[in-house]
């Protein structure tokens, strides 16, 4: 595919669709379940509706921001996926190119095919880096050690896996860690010849798989508490959905929280993101750094969740859909897509900043909301 003909992320979706096969677009595309927490993550951004103002100079727009301390070029970035290397070799490293190249955050998943050394060093610049907290605290420990040596600003502690969601498309299809096809998906990978000897071949049988076994179920705030006293930069909890979890992320000292429903591959009931945003932001938005991810496909959808107080927004399937379909190209036309869709949604707003945003640019929420976003500004400690 050309990824220039792609008019939307959709449009990359679809190429993804053709190239891989089902056993793999299932995997990258489902949710747990019947799908109720991964449809209604689509369902709270179509929810909202825009408020435009008009006859504003909006010729100087700018889209740069800063978060955790750091300068990126847009307020949206790239989240973790596991075994992005199902749909293209070396996709870690496509994705950390092309994050790196549009000066946007990119979040490498602890089950990378790729080690972090190696995306650190061919992508020009470290990643963030998600840790699933294993049980053995030496392992952690070696953990840690490699992505700090590896450069990397940002942990991001994901914490609402303690068992492994119910995803029955992948037993139906016989898919699992160490990758395996079944009988019944066998005839349909023969028919993707191309991913076949392109990325199955390649990056399967020719390279060590990532560890997917430690249990979870243990882990507890109290791990928190001992990662931070180790890790001595920026620290994130992924996978809060509640302001009491919120709060209890910024008491054992996290910088910044994720709120998350691992795009609805975990609890399906879990509700959406968007959704438990706003009451999360008003209780600690003042006070620590908040990212939100699930469901994003539009720009429109960034500036949303901006305007419902996210200082930083990470998608996962849509920029992976690009990497699935070309590659390193791929994935730089879909952070373009982003990019160019945010950009006109502010200019068509009324607004020239990220900073303009708040609850104000929604229909129907500004009589109840008459707060802007929080100041990102200052940050104080709970107390």
């Amino acid at each position: 595919m050309n990824p220039a003909r792609a008019h939307n992320i959709d449009d990359l979706r679809a190429a993804a669709r053709r190239r891989l096969p089902r056993v793999v677009f299932d995997y990258l595309e489902g949710g747990a379940e019947d799908h109720v927490s991964a449809r209604a993550n689509r369902e709270s951004f179509e929810a909202l509706s825009f408020a435009p103002r008009t006859l504003v100079d909006v010729s100087r727009r700018t889209l740069k921001t800063s978060v955790l301390g750091l300068p990126f070029d847009a307020p949206f970035g790239i989240a973790p996926v596991g075994a992005a290397g199902v749909c293209w070799h070396d996709a870690e490293v496509a994705m950390a190119r092309a994050a790196r190249a549009a000066n946007l955050p990119f979040v490498l998943s602890t089950h990378s095919f790729v080690p972090v050394e190696r995306v650190a060093f061919e992508a020009g610049g470290p990643p963030w880096y998600q840790l699933y907290m294993p049980t053995q605290r030496d392992v952690a420990e070696a953990m840690l050690k490699r992505a700090f040596d590896a450069g990397c600003e940002v942990l991001v502690l994901t914490t609402d896996v303690p068992v492994g969601g119910n995803r029955e498309y992948n037993d139906r299809n016989g898919f699992g860690m160490p990758l395996r096809v079944g009988a019944r998906a066998v005839v349909d990978a023969l028919a993707h010849p191309r991913w076949l000897a392109g990325v199955y071949l390649r990056s399967l049988l020719l390279r060590p798989l990532p560890h997917w076994g430690d249990r979870r179920d243990r882990a507890c705030w109290d791990d928190v508490a001992w990662l931070r006293s180790r890790w001595p930069r920026k620290l994130v909890v992924k996978g809060i959905l509640g302001v009491d979890d919120a709060r209890l992320a910024l008491e054992h000292g996290a910088d910044g929280i994720c709120i998350s429903n691992h795009g609805g591959r975990q609890l399906d009931g879990a509700p959406a993101p968007l959704a438990v945003l706003p009451e999360i932001v008003a209780a600690v938005g003042p006070h620590t750094t908040i990212i939100v991810d699930g469901g994003v496909r539009r720009g429109a959808d960034v500036v949303k969740a901006l305007a419902l107080g996210a200082d930083l927004v990470l998608a996962g399937r849509a920029p992976l859909y690009g990497a699935a379909a070309a590659g390193e190209s791929g994935v730089r036309r879909a952070l373009q897509i982003l990019k160019t869709e945010t950009d006109r949604v502010l200019a068509l707003l009324g607004y020239a900043s990220i900073e303009e945003l708040g609850p104000h640019v929604l229909q129907g929420l500004h009589r109840s909301s008459p707060q802007a976003r929080p100041a990102k500004v200052v940050r104080l400690p709970l107390g």
